[in-house]
């Protein structure tokens, strides 16, 4: 594995994966950093696409991502993160909307927790879901960050 550091708009970003593609993006400064590992080496060019997307997103010219992604989770929480790249850019979605996406309308509670273990956050979009009423619920990155993100957005 290696990685990168970037600054961006939210704060420090970490990037990590391998020759397969990325596998974490930290928001260094949010709620849950990402811890650097030991075995980790750090690479100042990696990701370069990765940066350079981030960039137009930031910039209010990318819509979407197209990289390689390589999140490590169960079964489950991969089907939660394929149902989140599905969220449109500006657009919201409920906990409930998702889970019945996914075929599991009961699985409300499980399917937020999938979504607070996003390794992937900003580029699995989890910051485009919602309460049932709306409301901004919690966010790996901290509300403010969630904010900003949905904020962004609506440009």
């Amino acid at each position: 594995m290696f990685y990168r550091q970037i600054d961006s708009p939210l704060g420090r970003l970490l990037l990590a994966g391998d020759r397969q593609g990325l596998r974490y993006l930290g928001l260094q400064e949010g709620a849950q950093p990402v811890e650097i590992r030991e075995d980790w080496e750090r690479q100042e060019r990696a990701f370069e696409d990765v940066v350079a997307q981030l960039g137009e997103y930031f910039a209010g010219q990318r819509y979407c991502f197209s990289l390689s992604l390589v999140p490590e989770g169960t079964p489950f929480q991969r089907e939660v993160w394929r149902a989140l790249a599905t969220i449109p850019y500006g657009a919201t979605r409920s906990y409930g909307e998702i889970a019945r996406q996914i075929g599991r309308p009961r699985a409300v509670r499980a399917l937020g927790a999938a979504n607070g273990r996003n390794p992937l956050p900003v580029l699995l979009p989890c910051h485009r879901v919602i309460g049932a009423k709306g409301q901004l619920t919690g966010y790996s990155g901290g509300l403010e960050i969630k904010t900003q993100l949905l904020a962004l957005e609506q440009r």
